[in-house]
């Protein structure tokens, strides 16, 4: 099986510091608002992905200094009364986001439309979700239906942060943070039964002519 990672998984070690628990990327659940917490999903991922993207070290491992990110980037990857339920609102918000705070980057996406004769292979989505990780930056996914997948949500944004398959496409297994937690889905499965699909995006950042 081919393994694929981000270098530096470490980096999304969070502790709380009133309970000590450790927290795997950040959690919408600490959102200071009802309306955040239950549509601020976009947003943390959004988070995750700046916070990698810009190399920040482990010095910047308290749940404080994340909230105080999560609430910077909500204020430009802010969800509507529907989340945030397209790749497209997405990665425009991010970018807006990244063009305030002087930062250049770029977009990569890969849609997954619900019309399945549109829909793009298992092992196109493999090989989109390989290349950002071999570029080191996590990737978001946006899940409409999580059809047999019972590990994701529906209608949810999660990070991806390490790939695993076989080279035929019989097996792929994605470890993704969500809730705060480090959880492993079957991507084979979630591609075969989704009815609405989803996508994937990821950041790279620009380099100077």
């Amino acid at each position: 099986m081919i393994i694929r990672s981000i270098t530096k998984p470490n980096l999304f070690s969070i502790i709380d510091e009133s309970c000590q628990d450790i927290h795997h990327g950040c959690n919408q659940e600490w959102y200071a608002t009802e309306w955040q917490r239950r549509a601020g999903c976009g947003p943390s991922v959004a988070s995750n992905l700046l916070y990698y993207l810009e190399g920040m070290d482990e010095d910047f491992n308290c749940k404080e200094k994340w909230l105080a990110l999560m609430e910077s980037v909500w204020e430009y990857v802010t969800p509507s009364t529907k989340g945030m339920p397209t790749t497209k609102m997405f990665y425009d918000s991010v970018l807006s986001f990244a063009q305030a705070k002087g930062v250049m980057i770029e977009y990569c996406c890969c849609e997954m439309p619900e019309d399945k004769s549109c829909r793009p292979t298992l092992l196109e989505i493999v090989r989109f979700i390989e290349s950002g990780l071999l570029n080191d930056v996590p990737i978001a996914f946006l899940n409409l239906c999580n059809g047999e997948e019972e590990t994701l949500y529906r209608w949810h944004w999660v990070t991806i942060v390490s790939l695993m398959y076989e080279e035929d496409g019989s097996k792929v297994f994605l470890d993704i943070l969500d809730e705060g937690k480090l959880k492993k889905i079957d991507l084979t499965l979630w591609h075969e039964t989704t009815t609405l699909g989803g996508g994937f995006v990821y950041f790279i950042k620009q380099t100077a002519n």
